[in-house]
């Protein structure tokens, strides 16, 4: 789908997280979506450009969340810690945000939502296995749990108000793999822009559960449930291959970052005396 600024379908769009890594790649690759793209973090996004309004913004400030959902027609949820940390800071960020956002965008009137959710929400499946949406959680840490209460609720706006939401169970999104699970789990930029775009302007989405990854070599899950977003991955994690050359050196058998697919998230939770 090819976007003049004539042909915007939308008024304006809400990415959270936007001063996060992948906030700031998304900011100007979305911009041809809207006329207006309301940008919020808890930290500094810089100026507001062309088409952009910037609203810092606690997410898990009930208040503040129903201000800056004021307009807007589509939410890009990607706020909140991205990594793995103490209950009580995901339960603010993640679980109290996540709430906010949905009950803003319920009392909006927002139809549909695409929630930035995580491989870590089954991540204590086995790099054996193969799974397919339909498949149980298996959460590898708070982190993970939190993507999991994501999910729940989102499913929970959709049966009981009929809010869309495609929650993307992303895999690793950076410029290049940095270690050998990246190559199963790798998803370029491009790829990543082009599974938003399919959920933002699929007709009918429903509740979906897509996995977040490019056409890698590996496999660890399956994309089934979701074909009727239209997504096609165009990038690989084969061109990288070289990165990891095979130099015999293969982790001990009982290690657990490589018997599931969390990998290192299994070993950085919170430790407690």
């Amino acid at each position: 789908m090819n976007l003049t600024s004539s042909e915007k379908p939308f008024k304006r769009i809400l990415l959270t997280g936007a001063a996060g890594g992948l906030g700031k790649v998304l900011r100007e690759r979305i911009k041809v979506w809207a006329n207006i793209v309301r940008l919020t973090d808890i930290s500094d996004m810089g100026q507001a450009g062309e088409g952009e309004e910037i609203v810092q913004c606690d997410l898990a400030d009930k208040q503040a969340v129903l201000a800056l959902m004021q307009g807007v027609d589509v939410v890009l949820h990607f706020g909140g810690i991205s990594t793995e940390a103490n209950f009580e800071a995901i339960m603010h960020a993640n679980i109290q945000g996540t709430y906010n956002i949905y009950e803003a965008v319920h009392q909006c009137k927002v139809k549909r939502v695409i929630f930035a959710s995580s491989n870590h929400a089954v991540g204590y499946y086995r790099t054996t296995d193969y799974i397919d949406a339909d498949m149980p959680t298996r959460p590898d840490g708070m982190y993970g749990i939190s993507k999991c209460f994501g999910e729940s609720l989102s499913r929970y706006y959709y049966d009981r108000f009929g809010i869309e939401t495609v929650c993307i169970r992303i895999g690793s999104s950076f410029p290049v793999p940095t270690t050998r699970r990246m190559l199963t789990t790798y998803l370029s930029y491009d790829d990543l822009t082009e599974l938003l775009r399919c959920s933002v302007f699929a007709p009918r989405v429903g509740h979906t559960i897509t996995f977040g990854v490019s056409d890698n070599p590996g496999k660890w899950w399956d994309n089934k449930k979701a074909a009727h977003l239209g997504y096609k991955a165009k990038d690989s994690s084969a061109e990288f291959n070289h990165l990891f050359p095979d130099s015999g050196d293969y982790p001990p058998a009982d290690d657990i970052t490589t018997i599931y697919q969390g990998g290192g998230f299994l070993l950085t939770g919170p430790q407690y005396k």
